[in-house]
């Protein structure tokens, strides 16, 4: 089962984030990214199962990691080179060492200098920055978000985390292909934007064409 909460970022008027919330198997929960919830919102969660994981993609998506840990009980995990960056910020441990499986594989984008968490589970893919869906916004705050590539009117690679981050493109276009050859994804669920239904082969495809 799989639920999502939208937020604002905080600090960026315009800019929209996600989290995602995965039910396992076993019946513990797994957080992707982590956002502040009220006391009603929170017992609504835990009605859900058993909070016990919190999947941080990389060192930029730890915003509320901290308190949100503390707060539900769960193990932080992050990729492994970003742990020591957030070592005074929340404690986590290497994603090297989380208990994936069958039912919730983990892929790293290691084109990427921060070696990105990428989340599969059952039919659906999770991405933080490596693939977003955020339509142009209105505003100076939305022009500016145009201008400098993050917004568009279909899912994409923003620019502006291809030059914070990315160290070598065809890595980061095979990632995207080997996403996108998987079976059976029906649903791209990006921690900024629209979430897609359909095809996400044909749009990681794409994706990695305009790279």
């Amino acid at each position: 089962s799989l639920w999502t909460v939208d937020d604002d970022v905080p600090g960026l008027p315009g800019a929209d984030r996600r989290m995602s919330v995965i039910r396992r198997s076993d019946g513990s929960l797994v957080f992707f990214n982590a956002i502040p919830l009220p006391e009603a919102a929170l017992e609504q969660v835990k009605a859900l199962g058993t909070p016990a994981h919190l999947l941080l993609p990389n060192h930029f998506h730890a915003l509320d990691a901290a308190a949100f840990a503390e707060r539900l009980g769960v193990t932080a995990w992050a990729p492994d080179v970003a742990v020591p960056v957030l070592r005074e910020r929340v404690a986590c441990q290497p994603i090297s060492a989380f208990p994936s499986g069958p039912d919730l594989r983990l892929f790293a984008v290691d084109g990427f200098a921060t070696k990105e968490l990428v989340l599969v589970a059952r039919e659906t893919l999770f991405t933080a920055d490596l693939v977003t869906n955020s339509p142009h916004g209105a505003g100076v705050m939305g022009l500016v978000m145009r201008l400098i590539g993050f917004t568009g009117p279909s899912p994409k690679l923003p620019k502006p985390v291809r030059r914070r981050v990315q160290r070598d493109r065809e890595a980061v276009k095979a990632l995207l292909l080997e996403l996108a050859a998987l079976p059976g994804l029906t649903r791209l669920v990006p921690s900024h934007g629209t979430i897609v239904e359909g095809d996400v082969g044909a749009v990681l495809r794409q994706v990695a064409a305009e790279i």
